[in-house]
């Protein structure tokens, strides 16, 4: 049975690294206590073992360790044999590439779907979703593909930002970008705010955080979808 959090980012404004959602992740990985960290994705630039260093600071404050997978030899075996994991954020396109060179889709894949509890935050949750075409990331690497891990039935769009009116910026918004991208695919797309994260349970996923998400349909109107709300009807 799937057990998955889909979480908009690491870091809320005014909050340390995962502190906002620490009383979710105590729950979500409750009777484990070493997880397996993927930091693939580099935000910044930073090393693997940096990132590990931050993330194993925030889940030492619920009592977890964590252990960054390039610490294994044989990473296959490694998240096979995992208790928890968790896929922090960062480039999108750096983190799937890593995935496909160390051929861990499948094994991701397998054993999550078996109910290995599962974080992805911003690059870790666009890649539940179908495929990373609505990242907003720039491809500074190419990934032998852009379909991944399919864990809900939709793309995510992570750090969904509403256009602001008062705003001088010319370019295009989170719509129309997502828009474009509907102009070529069908899957929904879910815009997730910050602090807002979807919750998988079984056969559920349930929007969870403060704030609506934006759901956007193919040669459809965009429209907004309320905390709790069940999106089975995505489907």
């Amino acid at each position: 049975m799937k057990n998955i959090i889909i979480a908009s980012t690491s870091t809320v404004h005014g909050s340390g690294f995962l502190e906002y959602l620490l009383p979710n992740l105590k729950e979500h990985f409750k009777n484990i206590s070493e997880i397996i960290f993927i930091p693939y994705a580099r935000p910044g630039g930073i090393s693997h073992e940096d990132y590990t260093k931050k993330a194993n600071i925030a889940f030492n404050k619920i009592g977890k360790e964590v252990i960054g997978l390039h610490e294994f030899k044989n990473p296959k075996d490694a998240v096979t044999n995992a208790k928890g994991i968790f896929v922090g954020g960062g480039n999108t396109f750096v983190l799937v590439n890593q995935l496909y060179k160390n051929d861990l889709i499948a094994t991701l894949q397998q054993v999550v779907l078996n109910g290995t509890p599962y974080l992805g935050t911003s690059a870790g949750s666009n890649i539940c979703g179908l495929t990373i075409n609505t990242t907003n990331d720039m491809p500074i690497v190419y990934p032998p593909s852009f379909k991944t891990l399919g864990f809900v039935p939709f793309n995510i769009n992570p750090h969904y930002l509403d256009p602001d009116p008062s705003s001088t910026h010319m370019g295009e918004t989170r719509e129309t970008r997502i828009q474009e991208f509907h102009k070529f695919n069908t899957q929904p797309v879910i815009g997730l705010r910050e602090g807002s994260f979807l919750e998988v349970i079984g056969n559920d996923i349930i929007l969870k955080g403060p704030l609506p998400a934006r759901i956007f349909l193919h040669d459809k109107e965009p429209y907004e979808i309320k905390s709790n709300t069940n999106l089975n009807f995505l489907k």
